[in-house]
């Protein structure tokens, strides 16, 4: 059995990562999972929160995920996200500019499905500014 994992982050707009990897850590619905070779296989939802990679027992890139899929099999994780920032790229003023106005507008929201959409939106807002170590405002 190999010491690596295969691990791909595919973003809508591009492939972000493929690489392989001593352990990946996944911010799932259910609580944080870590992958490594020959895990067992399994499919999960991910909730918005840092995607752990590590190598030589650290890690090496943190990536900031605001939900998506994972699949896992002893050798490969694909990890389907709906948007992929590196934590280094994020900014607290934009994240914490994004949570006001999805607050603003939850605030004036008719339907279901639009409180819905701008309570995801305010989840991953709030995700942003945890992976920064900052709290909201709010």
């Amino acid at each position: 059995m190999s010491d690596t994992v295969e691990f791909e982050l595919v973003s809508p707009e591009r492939l972000v990562k493929s690489q392989a990897v001593g352990m990946v850590v996944i911010p799932c619905a259910e609580g944080d999972i870590g992958v490594l070779p020959g895990h067992t296989p399994l499919i999960g939802t991910v909730r918005p929160g840092v995607v752990d990679i590590h190598d030589d027992n650290k890690v090496t890139e943190s990536i900031f995920v605001s939900g998506g899929f994972v699949e896992v099999t002893p050798d490969r994780c694909t990890l389907l996200a709906e948007e992929a920032i590196l934590v280094s790229d994020l900014k607290a003023d934009e994240a914490q500019s994004r949570l006001d106005a999805a607050m603003t507008a939850l605030a004036k929201a008719d339907s279901d499905s639009e409180k819905h959409n701008l309570e995801a939106e305010i989840k991953i807002a709030e995700g942003m500014l945890a992976a920064l170590g900052t709290g909201s405002a709010h």
